[in-house]
């Protein structure tokens, strides 16, 4: 076993650690969530995955949830966090279900 597998196998065991399964309350967020310019995708057990382009820069975050704050959501892990600030959570809209996320509008897969 190579020290890089070992590192990267505790890394991974303490990130899900730190994960929050998500809430009964806030199941709808469960699921992989498009839009042309953003990827999210939020997990039962409480991981995120998110990848956003702006200005040809794609950025991406990825860690569990830490915190629901209303219809917003902390990921991170320690001191380290980010806010995704959700200005419409997840409802239906004409057979198709939505959620807005950090201005993004997405379109659960």
């Amino acid at each position: 076993m190579t020290i890089g597998f070992l590192i990267t196998g505790v890394v991974v065991f303490c990130i899900s650690a730190c994960a929050k399964s998500v809430p009964p309350a806030k199941a709808a967020y469960v699921g992989l969530w498009r839009a042309p310019q953003m990827f999210l995708l939020i997990t039962r057990d409480g991981g995120v995955r998110c990848t956003r382009i702006q200005g040809g820069v794609a950025k991406s975050v990825a860690g569990p949830i830490k915190a629901f704050i209303g219809n917003n959501f902390r990921v991170g892990v320690g001191r380290i966090s980010t806010t995704f600030i959700v200005a419409s959570p997840p409802h239906d809209d004409g057979g198709a279900t939505k959620m807005t996320v950090d201005g993004v509008e997405l379109i659960k897969s």
